[in-house]
């Protein structure tokens, strides 16, 4: 199971049930799961599958920060226009 790899070499061995469960869980938690997702996306030991998932899972979390940021900007821009429709 965990078996001793050569220096630069992934583990592409298919991880448990279990494995995915713990991973899933660590990333429901606030801060940490962000953390944890930017450390397997980027450390050269982890599986292969975890820091798949794990770059896979930051780029849909910087996705929704921009269409949040899209959104936002045009819900104010829309409030202004009203704002100043009220005024004049």
């Amino acid at each position: 199971m965990n078996q001793q790899l050569p220096p630069g070499q992934l583990s592409t061995e298919p991880m448990s049930t279990k494995d995915w469960f713990i991973t899933l869980l660590i990333t429901y938690i606030p801060l940490v799961g962000l953390i944890m997702l930017l450390v397997w996306a980027f450390d050269s030991s982890t599986n292969l599958n975890k820091k798949n998932f794990a770059k896979a899972s930051l780029i849909w979390i910087l996705v929704w920060i921009v269409l949040a940021i899209i959104f936002f900007a045009l819900f104010a821009t829309m409030m202004m226009g009203v704002v100043g429709s009220m005024e004049g």
